[in-house]
């Protein structure tokens, strides 16, 4: 079904995040006659979200934007435990320090996203360590372990996989799905939360959630979940040769997040523009019809709307502004990503290798050799061919600094300090 009559539904479809719900009719119908509190839930494994998450983001931000109201659910208690889905091995356990931390990180992703307050739409922040810790363990079992089935557990690709290749299942993570649909059931009965949505991976967890509720007798509950996205050339959304595309400027500088979708695949400009912005479906019909060079202005229109959504307008143009700077008109712009060097370093000279790996270019001494032998590494746009050769403060420009670059899209300063 895609004449979908709730707004909610009608974008989700026309953008491309729709990929199963567990009732296509009811929940429609449902969110067309009343202002629906849905919810999505974020585990605190790292100190920020990364880009692989923003469908996720989205999903909350548009239904918040068609008049209903989101719950962002923090995983306090389920990061204790670790989510097995899509893993071959149990994830490390983290320390109820560590996941405080993650916790109070992960937060600030969503402050340009939604609207926080007390409001019928308002969104709202919860955590499920505030009932998943205070549980009483034979209750829960007696309350709701008899309704929770193993035959449909053993069922769930994130189990069947791992008993398949005769990976090891923790008791610990075998509960983890149990956990997550009292969750639903949980949320539920504090804010009257009728739909969870997440990725195509968490599916089993969801409908669990779905049918715990059910048996335990709360009103019909919704399921919805969004492709897994990869890139057009198979790559992991979020994931990149230098690591994750982290969300918060202080896991990556705001010009490398948009040099990120910058560097979009010609193929997936549109499909990108749809999920990751709020651009009107015309314009971006427009955009993604653009060939050959003309096509990189439709980048830059991606890359400069999603850096906005996460980052704000100001520092998405500023951004912009750098990009065009430095790769239209050659110059050094001052906004590009820093790393500082003592100034008695570089007054004594500082390996190339050494440099490269310091601009973060390269992760070991070994790979910033290869770079150097391929041609790949320029200081102050220069080409540098020797690896023995050392920086000194004579190479630094007439503004104190140096651009010390790997490739056509990778650029760094080097300022002493």
């Amino acid at each position: 079904m895609t004449a979908f009559k709730s707004d909610f539904l009608r974008m989700l479809n026309e953008r491309g995040f729709i990929h199963q719900t567990s009732d296509d009719r009811g929940l429609d119908d449902m969110l067309s006659k009343e202002t629906v509190t849905a919810y999505i839930g974020f585990d605190a494994t790292a100190k920020s979200l990364h880009v692989g998450s923003m469908t996720q983001i989205m999903l909350l931000y548009w239904l918040q934007q068609t008049g209903h109201r989101p719950i962002v659910l923090m995983g306090g208690g389920t990061s204790m435990v670790g989510d097995p889905s899509g893993k071959d091995e149990a994830r490390q356990l983290l320390t109820a320090e560590g996941i405080e931390a993650n916790k109070a990180a992960i937060k600030k992703c969503f402050s340009s996203f939604l609207t926080f307050g007390e409001g019928s739409t308002d969104a709202v922040m919860a955590d499920n360590a505030e009932w998943l810790l205070k549980l009483n363990y034979v209750e829960f079992l007696r309350d709701y372990g008899r309704h929770l089935s193993v035959n449909a557990m053993l069922a769930r690709d994130s189990v069947k996989t791992r008993l398949e290749r005769e990976q090891h299942l923790s008791f610990l993570e075998f509960n983890y799905m149990c956990l997550q649909a009292y969750d639903y059931v949980e949320l539920n009965k504090r804010f009257d939360c009728r739909l969870q949505m997440g990725g195509s991976d968490q599916w089993g967890n969801i409908v669990s959630g779905v049918d715990l509720g059910r048996r335990a007798g709360a009103e019909q509950l919704y399921a919805l979940t969004t492709p897994l996205l990869a890139t057009s050339s198979g790559a992991k959304m979020g994931k990149t040769a230098d690591g994750a595309v982290w969300l918060n400027p202080d896991m990556l500088p705001v010009f490398d997040f948009w040099q990120y979708w910058r560097n979009t695949e010609d193929e997936d400009v549109g499909k990108f523009l749809r999920l990751f912005t709020t651009l009107p479906l015309d314009e971006i019909s427009k955009l993604e019809s653009l060939q050959g060079a003309e096509l990189n202005e439709a980048k830059k229109v991606l890359a400069t709307n999603a850096t906005a959504l996460v980052h704000g307008q100001d520092a998405a143009d500023k951004a912009a502004e750098t990009a065009r700077q430095t790769f239209e008109q050659g110059a050094i712009a001052q906004d590009l990503p820093t790393v500082t060097v003592p100034e008695a370093a570089l007054a004594s000279g500082i390996g190339i290798l050494n440099l490269v790996v310091t601009a973060g270019l390269a992760k070991s001494n070994g790979e910033a050799r290869r770079h150097i032998q391929g041609g790949a590494v320029k200081v102050n746009d220069q080409a540098v061919t020797d690896a023995t050769v050392s920086a000194d403060l004579s190479w630094l420009n007439e503004d104190g600094v140096m651009k010390v670059s790997f490739g056509k899209k990778k650029h760094v300063l080097v300022r002493p300090e």
